[in-house]
């Protein structure tokens, strides 16, 4: 098992922060700031399942090139290999929580199809 990832890391991102607020043997809990307009890029993972529970907001999921609208309290499971992203199509910020289950939880666990996106800026 590998995991990178330790409560208190916070990491910020184009698309916004992520706050790791729990991590053990096997699995990591995030807070996920997602600007508004902002997009995590499209991607996936072989080795770990992730679940999206949108806390705040409303998310656009793409998930095996589909893309459904969660509102805050649905959730979203995602399996390892499955090519999937989340985005802010509000104009407040969308705050997430991603728990992830797996063999490896690691940056180079990601591969990544398309890029992510930064949040509008203010006119």
């Amino acid at each position: 098992m590998v995991n990178e990832y330790s409560a208190g890391m916070v990491e910020a991102r184009i698309w916004g922060y992520l706050a790791v607020t729990d991590s053990g043997t096997g699995y990591c809990v995030k807070r996920l700031r997602i600007g508004p307009g902002a997009m995590h890029s499209l991607h996936r993972h072989r080795h770990r399942d992730e679940y999206w529970v949108i806390v705040s907001g409303k998310a656009r999921v793409t998930h095996d090139g589909k893309e459904m609208d969660v509102e805050t309290g649905g959730s979203v499971h995602l399996k390892a290999g499955t090519l999937h992203r989340i985005a802010n199509p509000g104009t407040s910020d969308l705050i997430a929580i991603e728990v992830q289950i797996g063999s490896v939880l690691a940056e180079s666990d990601i591969e990544r199809v398309e890029p992510a996106k930064p949040p509008h800026k203010p006119a």
